[in-house]
């Protein structure tokens, strides 16, 4: 992730367990990212549960990299409480990897729902959201739009 993604390096993004099926990411607390009442910004508290979403999909997909591209389409997010100290993003897979690949395979362009949980440094779940990725067919050099 952190060569895919050069910004997971710059925002402290670290990871714990990568699955197929599950991901968790962890944001140490950094006062440059905090916001105007003390907490992690909404925009780092995304990125991180974003990160951890791409991170289970670019597991559970890795197969398909020759093929096709992870993409997200959209994403709906959910700040439950105020976050304080580190951040803990645990992004769950919805569907099983198999079925996404056989849609990609027979043809269609398959999206897959990823659910994160964030909690902050005191083990209080602060954040839910949904991410839904696509795999986009990669398209041969010579249909390459410049």
């Amino acid at each position: 992730m952190r060569t895919a993604v050069p910004w997971v390096s710059t925002a402290g993004i670290e990871f714990g367990e990568i699955t197929t099926e599950r991901a968790v990411a962890v944001l140490p607390d950094r006062s440059d990212q905090h916001n105007h009442v003390g907490g992690p910004h909404a925009a780092v508290i995304f990125g991180l549960g974003e990160t951890a979403s791409g991170a289970v999909g670019l597991a559970a997909f890795a197969s398909a990299g020759a093929v096709a591209t992870p993409l997200v389409v959209r994403s709906e997010i959910g700040y439950v409480k105020l976050a304080r100290g580190d951040l803990r993003a645990e992004a769950i897979l919805t569907r099983p990897a198999g079925e996404v690949l056989a849609e990609l395979e027979g043809g269609t362009r398959p999206e897959f729902a990823v659910e994160v949980a964030i909690t902050d440094g005191s083990g209080r779940e602060t954040t839910r959201m949904t991410v839904v990725w696509t795999l986009r067919p990669n398209r041969a050099p010579e249909q390459a739009v410049e």
